[in-house]
């Protein structure tokens, strides 16, 4: 059976300056100043600072320049958008700022240098009375600690492991015998099997103490109880008074369930955060100002110029003359052209972040969440006439400086529900009040997901059970039974 289909596909075209304009508004101030070095490196027409003396402009556009090399024509390729700006064409705008461009850069961010983890804990052995058997073993379970400073792995499964990779034949009891010499290595807990084993190998490192042999006898009887935070039983079955669990309880939660994260030479990658833009408040009103490395001061080379002022006054033009001021005219042009373009991402990250200073201006004068309206890409683009995927450049990569912190812009975007009133609200102030409430419950009795969907209700949020579930999830609170304190 035959099929016949008319697909109609409408396909914007951009030219490579525009591309290379979206990549430059996209980029944040420390990734930008790292593109204005690269383009000088590979531009000499193009130069830092002030300019001395006038423009290039026209100088080499007069008569007497003429290109008899039909090869050498400027050829303005059209390349297809969807190449560039395919995630950017979602069909629904209230994804907000999670429609990320599919040309964004993945920079890699450098590692602090320093000893590994591992080779810190074999450095350690060292101390450890262990014969040439029980080291072979030592350093293959010390290699066998993940990051967070556990072995994962079972016993019969390292056994198994030292005889067929390190031709160590082994058994059981002699490698449980090992780890225990592993357990006494720092930071405390390193090693340990599970959570329970991480807490009981820092407790019995500590004074023992009432509280700490409490702790002890809680974690290693009553394990199970105290994970859940079932605390009445744990009361009945220890046989102890509310001060005395409680005491016991302040010991376990000073430990440290993740011994891997607090050795120094286990590096993570930081990414330091520089403010693309910076909110002041000045007699009442918002005063927005771009960071100043975000607009260099740039021109086209003066040398350059004067070469091709050199050639328009001469009398011969040979064919290498030709080609060498080809050269220098596309340098020129190029030079001239990203000037252009950093005048216009600075207009377009100052108008961008202006729309949304004003249209978020409650919040932006009082810090409170509350106060942030609802607000999507759509928006801003509306307001200031661009298109979506611009905004969502801005937005996903730029942080702005406020009284109150350092903020994501993207975070400023969120979608609407309509209050008992029939009013717009966002969905971030729905998530602020709900935070507020958990933080101000009867931490004895944490409220459930239903009791706070009906609490939300009478403040005029009619939201459902399971969207409250959701939002705690996104504020990363957890669930009833864990918040329970005694």
């Amino acid at each position: 059976m035959l099929k016949q289909q008319l697909n109609l596909k409408l396909s914007q075209k951009l030219s490579p300056q525009q591309i290379q304009l979206m990549k430059l508004i996209q980029l944040p101030t420390q990734a930008f100043e790292q593109r204005l070095k690269q383009e000088m490196e590979e531009n000499p027409a193009l130069e830092g600072g002030k300019e001395e003396k006038e423009d290039y402009e026209d100088e080499y556009e007069g008569d007497d320049y003429q290109d008899d090399d039909p090869g050498n024509e400027s050829i303005e390729a059209d390349i297809d958008v969807d190449e560039y700006l395919s995630d950017d064409e979602i069909p629904s705008y209230r994804l907000q700022a999670n429609n990320y461009s599919a040309d964004d850069e993945d920079r890699q961010v450098p590692y602090a240098s320093g000893t590994s983890f591992t080779q810190y804990l074999k450095t350690q052995l060292s101390t450890l009375r262990l014969n040439d058997s029980e080291k072979e073993i030592a350093e293959f379970l010390v290699g066998s600690v993940d990051e967070s400073g556990y072995i994962r792995r079972s016993i019969q499964d390292i056994v198994d492991d030292l005889a067929f990779t390190q031709n160590v034949y082994t058994d059981e009891p002699t490698v449980e015998k090992v780890l225990k010499h592993v357990h006494e290595l720092d930071p405390a807990g390193v090693g340990a099997r599970n959570l329970q084993e991480c807490l009981l190998i820092q407790l019995n490192r500590k004074d023992q103490t009432r509280q700490v042999s409490l702790a002890k006898d809680i974690i290693e009887r009553s394990f199970d109880q105290f994970s859940k935070k079932h605390y009445q039983k744990l009361l009945s079955k220890h046989d102890i008074s509310e001060d005395e669990l409680r005491d016991a309880i302040d010991v376990i939660e000073h430990l440290n369930p993740k011994p891997g994260g607090a050795y120094a030479g286990n590096t993570r990658a930081v990414e330091h955060v520089i403010p693309d833009f910076t909110i002041k408040i000045v007699d009442g009103e918002l005063e927005l100002s771009l960071n100043g490395r975000n607009a260099p001061e740039m021109h086209v080379s003066k040398d350059y110029s004067e070469m091709l002022k050199g050639y328009k006054e001469s009398r011969e033009k040979s064919k290498a003359q030709k080609d060498a001021v080809m050269f220098i005219k596309q340098k020129l042009d190029a030079a001239k052209w990203f000037i252009e373009a950093i005048k216009q991402r600075q207009t377009t990250l100052f108008v961008t972040m202006s729309a949304i200073m004003n249209y978020q201006k409650e919040f932006f004068l009082t810090g409170d969440e509350r106060n942030l309206k609802p607000m999507i890409l759509k928006d801003i683009a509306d307001e200031i006439d661009m298109d979506v995927s611009t905004v969502s450049r801005v937005a996903n990569s730029k942080y702005v400086d406020t009284p109150y912190g350092t903020k994501l812009i993207k975070d400023f975007f969120s979608e609407s529900m309509k209050n008992d009133q029939g009013e717009d609200v966002s969905t971030k102030e729905i998530k602020k009040i709900l935070e507020m409430t958990i933080e101000d419950e009867n931490k004895r009795k944490p409220l459930t997901d239903e009791k706070l969907a009906k609490m939300l209700k009478e403040k005029g949020y009619p939201i459902a059970r399971r969207t409250v579930a959701k939002y705690r999830e996104q504020l990363d609170i957890p669930v009833a039974r864990l918040r329970k304190e005694i």
